[in-house]
């Protein structure tokens, strides 16, 4: 990558990490070490010679290494990127909301990012609860426990509530910009109380206002043709 050639920190921050990709391979690192094969599968749409050459550049800068077995993880300066991620993402939350996920790709991995945003630090007053989510290629459950939510792969044996559909709408519903009754106007199926979700407290400004009309528009009932 050209440098920017400025003084500047965060012109200095995009010579390391701001070619295309880049982030989205920190992203995926911040689950824990890849290998090469797992990084392309977690990365639809890149190109097998790109990816080697943005983990070739970000090995050379600092941000990520291999270990013995061969797997890339972050460094410890590359951890650092954890909660500049997790700030941009939290900025792009209204755009998110705004534009449906339409054809767009989805992992059911990538779950645990937005739901570290939308429920981040210890909160005493959440309860002891399981929501699993069926959304993607396979069961994810959302676990509240002390005051901390977590998230993990896999079916829970007694969820309190199950969300099955499309990611964005899940989304919303958890982070308190849909209501139950539009989230499943827009094709979430829920089963179990979800009155018990806002028990959660998701830490998230309400963005209601983020919601377009178009995105209401499709959440409405479609009016019966003429007969």
């Amino acid at each position: 990558m050209r440098s920017y050639g400025q003084y500047c920190a965060l012109a200095r921050a995009l010579d390391v990490i701001g070619d295309r990709w880049s982030l989205l391979i920190v992203r995926e690192l911040l689950g824990g070490g890849r290998r090469y094969n797992q990084l392309l599968e977690g990365l639809p749409g890149i190109a097998t010679n790109l990816l080697a050459d943005r983990l070739r550049q970000l090995e050379t800068e600092g941000v990520l290494e291999r270990d013995n077995e061969g797997r890339y993880a972050l460094t410890a300066w590359g951890e650092g990127l954890r909660e500049p991620l997790y700030d941009l993402a939290r900025w792009a939350a209204p755009v998110v909301m705004a534009r449906p996920a339409g054809e767009d790709s989805f992992r059911s991995e990538w779950l645990e990012h937005p739901i570290a945003i939308i429920y981040g630090g210890t909160d005493r007053r959440r309860p002891t609860m399981a929501v699993e989510v069926r959304s993607g290629e396979r069961p994810m459950t959302i676990e509240s426990s002390d005051g901390d939510i977590r998230v993990r792969e896999g079916r829970h044996p007694a969820p309190d509530v199950v969300l099955s559909g499309p990611p964005d709408a899940i989304l919303g519903l958890l982070a308190g910009f849909l209501d139950p009754a539009l989230a499943e106007a827009l094709g979430v199926e829920i089963s179990g109380k979800a009155g018990r979700l806002r028990r959660l407290r998701p830490v998230l400004a309400h963005p209601s206002r983020s919601l377009d009309a178009a995105t209401r528009a499709a959440a409405r009932p479609k009016a019966s043709a003429p007969r």
